[in-house]
């Protein structure tokens, strides 16, 4: 093969290898399928990448028929000499067969037998799973989970929950609500009781709908629904189910702005349920959802009080101040701030110095962070330097220092 000389319109200009399946750009210019796909879709460009004409996700990307066969030919010719045979490409996805299994899926006795065409389909590549996304899947897999809810029928489920995650990337990047109706998180609760069922897949799912809602549908969540989803937190924590555990905690973020739905959280458990969802197994992800919600919570008298009733409710977020990322230690700190300011008893700003709440302020003040955050931590620290200044647990030269 090293002796071969490879006609240079057979290379694909971006991997530099013969092409498998030449496809032609609106700018006239002939890739590799898989390359250009990747380009475009994973690497989010929007140019050719030989002329640099705009070249948009949504562009044509034409088979290269008569290509495709030269390099067929030549690839047999020089098969002796090591060359790799081409195979004959599959007919590309087109929009109408698309929109054809979207329609299918509507239809109760076609149902299954397109859910497990779509999983092919989306096993493809990243084109198919875009192009599915923007013909209406997600859409369609929700109101077949409604469905089944409905029903009370489990068959299928597994597979549109499957689909739903396996397309996460593009359905991350569309806009627009999945759904308007509050039935599919009834319909996802439902599917959490449900036996043979991957409950991370279906958190998933409850994670997509709720971040996609409108704002009315997430603030008229019940308060019970906040229960039950402390429940399944706390099973998923015992589990060790990272997916489960974040997608819950996204869950649960996306209904902190609104005073109803943290008070619900609080009256479930919900910040006791945090500090041991990070004790249990802290990760980056999970870490930085925790204390997003946690700040949440601590806005409230009865959200703090929850964190000082945990025995270890200041150390744990003591400890990852400096230890995870900047958005740890920005919530971090902020969530210390308003313990101290409006919870700050002589109890409490005794264990702060106990754990090492104090120090970690006093690191915080050398360490290279954000301005803001080296005021909040000096804010904290001249609010209460009369009740620290003659601790043994501090130094005193090192708290004047960071609180003139």
């Amino acid at each position: 093969m090293e002796n071969i000389e490879v006609p240079e319109y057979f290379i694909c200009p971006i991997s530099l290898q013969i092409m498998k399946d030449p496809v032609t750009a609106v700018s006239g210019i002939t890739y590799d399928r898989e390359s250009i796909e990747n380009w475009l879709f994973k690497s989010h460009n929007t140019i050719c990448p030989v002329t640099k004409q705009g070249l948009s996700r949504h562009s044509d990307l034409t088979p290269n028929h008569t290509l495709l066969r030269l390099i067929q030919a030549w690839c047999s010719l020089n098969a002796a000499q090591g060359v790799e045979l081409i195979p004959s490409s599959d007919h590309p996805l087109t929009k109408i067969h698309v929109a054809k299994l979207i329609r299918d899926l509507y239809l109760p006795n076609l149902r299954i037998k397109t859910l497990r065409e779509l999983e092919a389909l989306v096993l493809e590549s990243e084109r198919s799973r875009v192009c599915l996304v923007e013909a209406g899947l997600a859409k369609a897999l929700v109101s077949f989970i409604i469905s089944r809810y409905k029903t009370g029928e489990t068959i299928g489920l597994e597979e549109a929950l499957r689909l739903l995650y396996t397309v996460r990337v593009p359905l991350s990047q569309s806009r627009g609500p999945v759904i308007e109706t509050g039935e599919i998180v009834d319909s996802l609760m439902w599917v959490f009781g449900c036996d043979n069922i991957v409950k991370s897949h279906a958190a998933f799912a409850l994670k997509v709908v709720v971040q996609k809602a409108n704002p009315g549908m997430v603030e008229r969540l019940k308060p019970e629904f906040f229960g039950r989803i402390c429940h399944h937190l706390r099973e998923a924590a015992g589990n060790s189910s990272q997916l489960e555990t974040n997608s819950l905690l996204h869950v649960l973020l996306e209904g902190c702005p609104w005073g109803r739905n943290r008070a619900a959280m609080v009256e479930s458990g919900a910040v006791f349920d945090l500090i041991e969802v990070e004790i249990r197994g802290p990760e980056k992800k999970t870490t930085e959802l925790v204390l997003g919600i946690l700040y949440h919570l601590c806005s409230s008298a009865d959200g703090r009080a929850q964190l000082l009733s945990h025995a270890a409710g200041v150390a744990v977020v003591t400890r990852r101040i400096l230890k995870v990322s900047p958005t740890a230690d920005d919530r971090a700190v902020l969530i210390i701030g308003l313990i101290s300011k409006y919870s700050g008893t002589s109890g409490v700003l005794q264990e702060m110095l106990r754990v090492g709440t104090v120090a970690k302020l006093c690191t915080v003040m050398q360490a290279n962070c954000a301005s803001h955050l080296k005021e909040k931590a000096r804010e904290i620290l001249r609010a209460h330097s009369d009740v620290w200044k003659d601790s043994p647990c501090i130094e005193f030269a090192t708290l004047t220092r960071y609180t003139r």
